[in-house]
């Protein structure tokens, strides 16, 4: 499996972010703008707190399976493969979710005097807010579950120089 990237998730961010931007200038200019969900901040919130459980709980089963402790509860490989693929594809729709907010709410700046649009506005920033939340659950998850480097691999197999 491989590992999320920041520059990807960035760049699904500011490609989703200008073309919002441009769609709600266009939508502007024909008649109304659609209005941001007061919803959408408290559900990238509630997602960013399941992916970090998930890291928290994960981490503390594993660590206690490491430290042999009695009665341990192990991690399974598929639960934990599962985990991992549940935040990355998390990371990257809310790259893309948080990127189409903040292009609208960069939009919205403008109407700050407005109130309505102003109300739009804050909804769209706490939205970008809870899809950094969410990207950064998602990093220490699949942090959390990376299996450890194999000492093998990094020598090659090689006998070092005396």
């Amino acid at each position: 499996m491989k590992q999320l990237r920041i520059r990807t998730l960035a760049g699904l961010f500011v490609v989703a972010g200008v073309l919002s931007w441009s769609g709600a200038r266009l939508w502007d200019s024909v008649g109304t703008l659609p209005r941001v969900p007061l919803a959408a901040p408290i559900v990238l919130a509630v997602i960013a707190v399941v992916l970090l459980s998930t890291a928290l709980s994960l981490r503390s089963r594993l660590r206690a399976q490491r430290e042999r402790r009695p009665g341990a509860k192990g991690v399974e490989p598929m639960m934990a493969a599962r985990a991992v693929v549940f935040g990355q594809a998390s990371a990257l729709v809310v790259a893309l979710v948080a990127g189409m907010y903040g292009g609208v709410g960069a939009f919205l700046l403008e109407f700050l005097d407005i109130p309505p649009r102003r109300d739009q506005a804050i909804y769209a920033g706490l939205s970008v807010l809870m899809g950094i939340a969410v990207i950064a659950a998602a990093l220490f998850l699949e942090r959390v579950c990376k299996l450890p480097e194999d000492d093998d691999e990094e020598g090659g197999g090689q006998a070092a120089p005396a």
